[in-house]
């Protein structure tokens, strides 16, 4: 892969839907780790003022790294949710986020989350405001490409939940704290 060109400024994305997040652990492609970090961020076509500040950061970035001739065919992060099968993706923009490092991940009132707690705030479903800078290069099959660069994720408030099922609660359980029958099968 070539050298990647410098990155333009941070994009603010605010009250966005958190889809396929892979924020504690890497992402896994086809079953194998990816060494990288992602999400998939659903921001709705009405917000016309986001998209329009996503769009110029992509731009800025693709004239970074190609200043004197644009090339032709160059593969963009974000994509039309209306062309995905998955619940939730109509009538949004999906804009896929990566990095090598972990990113900073924080509660609603801005306390960092550790890899465990995070996993119990941040879930696909639920809203987050999320910071992302892009970059532009040849990637390692020489193609031209505009990557996104996910730099963190704060949660905002829940929403339904993508795919995982519903979440688990101790409510599904007895005490049994006081029972003095030492007997599992009794």
């Amino acid at each position: 892969m070539t050298q990647a060109q410098p990155t333009t400024e941070v994009v603010k994305l605010a009250n966005v839907r958190l889809s396929f997040p892979s924020l504690t652990e890497f992402e896994t492609y086809e079953g194998k780790p990816t060494g990288k970090y992602s999400a998939t961020f659903l921001i709705p076509k009405t917000d016309k003022a986001l998209l329009k500040s996503i769009d110029q950061a992509i731009e800025n970035a693709i004239n970074l790294a190609w200043p004197t001739k644009r090339p032709g065919n160059i593969i963009l992060t974000l994509r039309d949710g209306d062309d995905e099968t998955y619940d939730g993706y109509e009538g949004m923009m999906a804009l896929k986020a990566s990095r090598k490092t972990r990113p900073l991940l924080m509660e609603a009132n801005k306390d960092v989350l550790s890899p465990s707690e995070a996993d119990d705030v941040i879930y696909a479903g639920c809203y987050v405001n999320a910071t992302v800078d892009f970059n532009a290069s040849k990637d390692s099959y020489s193609k031209n490409r505009v990557w996104c660069n996910l730099r963190g994720v704060q949660f905002r408030k829940d929403g339904d939940r993508f795919a995982s099922g519903t979440p688990v609660s101790d409510d599904e359980f007895d005490d049994f704290s006081d029972d003095d029958d030492d007997d599992p099968l009794a």
